[in-house]
């Protein structure tokens, strides 16, 4: 039976799980996928490539991977299938026969996050939002957010190290939207290092708070400083919002991928 490569499109809460990725002792998104395939297919020899990792406790709106699996059921039937045996905070949007030279991670273009900061206490969100008590000025965090777009080294915004892995990333937007209690923080670029969305985060807040001044962004490009690390937004907050391949349109509105009626 020839080997076919499938295309997944997953939505996931990420709260009860350590990340995407695979660990040993650990529940992962990746792991309970591939719990779920064997579980409908009865075939253990398939691999599960996912577009990158998100780190515990952070959600996805439309992550990608690829699925290299001997099977002729069809897609649909394929999807249908591993959603019944999936938990009900992994839904598989799609299923989509593609190129075996297609690669979910390499190939990929661009990638966006969300993230919820929410200006009040809710007794039904708090997996999705970082509430954060003072007030927040939104015109500062616009102004440090600018400083942010573009090609820029962001060793101060991860724990990658730059002798291993290249910090630097093109940012193509940073923008901050209002919509009702929420501030939506939507960010678009090349690609992402460990942990750099959610300092982003953290440093806009701290500077929407009135602890840092709008200055102190560009600075943390320019020299190495541990604040970000001490400033990292929480993970309940952030979605994997979207991965772009080529060909695929990069706009369209800026919404939060859930309901929240209390807070809008």
């Amino acid at each position: 039976m020839p080997t076919v490569r499938l295309k997944l499109t997953i939505e996931y809460a990420g709260t009860r799980y350590s990340g995407w990725q695979i660990q040993k002792n650990a529940r992962t998104v990746q792991g309970e996928i591939e719990r779920a395939v064997h579980e409908a297919t009865g075939i253990r020899d398939f691999e599960l490539y996912g577009s990158g990792r998100t780190d515990a406790g952070v959600h996805a709106i439309a992550q990608v991977a690829h699925l290299d699996i001997d099977a002729t059921v069809a897609p649909e039937m394929l999807r249908r299938a591993v959603n019944d045996a999936l938990p009900p905070d992994i839904n598989i949007l799609r299923v989509e026969k593609v190129r075996h030279k297609f690669h979910a991670r390499h190939d990929a273009k661009a990638r966006s996050y969300i993230y919820h900061v929410s200006r009040r206490r809710t007794a039904f969100a708090k997996p999705f939002v970082w509430w954060v008590k003072e007030d927040l000025d939104v015109g500062q965090m616009r102004a440090a957010a600018a400083h942010f777009v573009g090609f820029h080294d962001f060793q101060s915004f991860s724990d990658d190290d730059p002798d291993e892995k290249s910090t630097q990333v093109l940012i193509d937007a940073l923008e901050i939207y209002e919509d009702g209690e929420l501030i939506l923080i939507h960010i678009e670029g090349s690609h992402f290092i460990w942990k750099m969305v959610r300092r982003l985060v953290g440093v806009l807040v701290e500077i929407g708070r009135g602890g840092l001044k709008v200055r102190a962004a560009a600075a943390m490009l320019n020299e190495q400083s541990a604040l970000p690390a001490r400033l990292t937004a929480p993970a309940s907050g952030l979605f994997l919002e979207r991965v772009y391949y080529e060909g695929d349109a990069r706009d369209g509105d800026v919404h939060s991928p859930i309901v929240l009626p209390l807070l809008l």
